[in-house]
């Protein structure tokens, strides 16, 4: 590894091939002063970068690429987007989508490795995939980020360039919840028992289910990404001391920020560890809860695509729902609001008439209540799901629907 300020990136970039696919960190933790320096050097390139922010470069000559859609590629007319499971873009990094350069924002170095802090994703795998194929790896390191361990650390053989360059991290708090989060919210968390182990992101309804498990004993967290609710939990004493905490990417307040430092009670784990559908589904009483934007009368759900168009993609629901699924004792809630306020129109819909994103759940929970739907014949999904998860106002047109439909007698 070579120590390099960000004058020297000019000749280090110079002999890239003609528009290359640079993969950088996602999320929030983008490296904003070494994308800038990238971008400034490199007129045309393909940008992979999952969930990403406002504030990427945006300007022609640059073509965004994506599993995982966020509101900074979302809507452009030079988006590609990549269907895949998270659990499997890895793969596809390593065979299909080689980069030839990786951004990383790191920690500060601590012996011989860096930290990849809060977002680890698909990381490793780019790493692995760029080194094999001939490719440079450059990482920006900033004193801010905090030092996590698992797949996080990083040798510094495996990085040829990092630039020091200090920028705070990106935070996320909390806003009040709305009335409906905290229905759907006190829903679930009765359904949660003892134990359990947790998969949530970040959000309303998993901010009040939280906040409500927190009187609970030995729960656990397998998740792919957990912000501060879960740190919530720790100091309420509801955790398994004994189990780490497991998680992908986390999105928080300093305060979390500096609770991730050191701390070896939590690993950072790649992508394809944290979302394999096999190892969710070794966990204990696994409980997965989703959003989602649409859900049919067939328990498909629609949590990617608005009027037909990308608006984010599959993530790491699909995996999570799967794995739940094949824990003992386990359950996957798909939640989602039973009206949607901008278009006056029902979210329990007959049927989705485009993609689907996942099917299959135990139970889908809206603010009015709870539709059992795995085990469940298909009529008797739909009655479940018209009777406790639809708004009232839209319960008779779904009624109608479903025996068009042939759903019901």
């Amino acid at each position: 590894m070579r120590r390099i300020s960000i004058d020297q990136l000019k000749t280090i970039l110079k002999d890239l091939p003609e528009n290359p696919r640079v993969v950088v960190s996602g999320n929030f933790s983008m490296p904003k002063a070494l994308m800038s320096a990238f971008d400034k050097q490199v007129p045309k390139y393909r940008l992979h970068m999952l969930n990403a922010q406002i504030g990427i470069p945006h300007r022609e000559g640059v073509s965004y690429e994506s599993a995982f859609i966020g509101p900074g590629m979302r809507n452009s007319k030079q988006l590609t987007y990549i269907p895949s499971r998270l659990s499997l873009l890895p793969v596809l990094i390593k065979n299909h989508l080689k980069p030839d350069v990786v951004l990383i924002h790191t920690s500060l170095p601590r012996f011989d490795t860096v930290s990849l802090g809060t977002e680890v994703n698909i990381l490793p795998a780019a790493i692995e995939s760029v080194r094999a194929n001939g490719g440079i790896v450059i990482a920006q390191a900033n004193s801010h980020m905090p030092y996590t361990y698992g797949d996080a650390q990083i040798y510094e053989h495996e990085i040829d360039f990092l630039l020091e360059s200090d920028e705070p991290l990106t935070e996320h708090v909390s806003g009040e919840l709305s009335a409906v989060g905290r229905a759907i919210g006190e829903r679930i968390a009765p359904m949660i028992k003892d134990n359990s182990t947790l998969q949530m992101g970040i959000g309303a309804v998993p901010d009040a289910t939280l906040e409500l498990l927190k009187n609970r004993n030995g729960m656990r967290i397998w998740t792919e990404t957990f912000s501060d609710g879960v740190l919530n939990l720790e100091e309420a004493s509801a955790l398994d001391e004994g189990v780490p905490i497991t998680a992908s990417f986390v999105f928080g307040t300093k305060r979390l920020y500096e609770w991730l430092h050191l701390n070896r009670r939590v690993r950072m784990f790649r992508t394809e560890k944290t979302n394999d559908p096999s190892q969710i589904g070794k966990q204990a009483r696994m409980t997965s809860i989703n959003a989602a934007l649409q859900v049919d009368l067939y328990d498909q759900a629609n949590a990617s695509r608005v009027r037909g168009s990308i608006y984010s993609g599959f993530g790491g629901s699909t995996d999570f729902i799967t794995g739940a699924l094949h824990s003992t004792g386990g359950q996957s809630f798909m939640a989602l609001p039973s009206w949607h306020a901008k278009s006056n129109s029902s979210t329990i819909i007959p049927l989705i008439d485009g993609a689907v994103t996942s099917f299959q759940h135990s139970h889908v929970v809206t603010e009015n209540g709870i539709a059992r739907c795995f085990g469940m014949s298909e009529r008797e999904q739909a009655e479940n799901l018209i009777e406790f998860a639809a708004h009232p106002d839209a319960r008779v047109d779904l009624t109608k629907a479903a025996r068009e439909m042939g759903l019901l007698g």
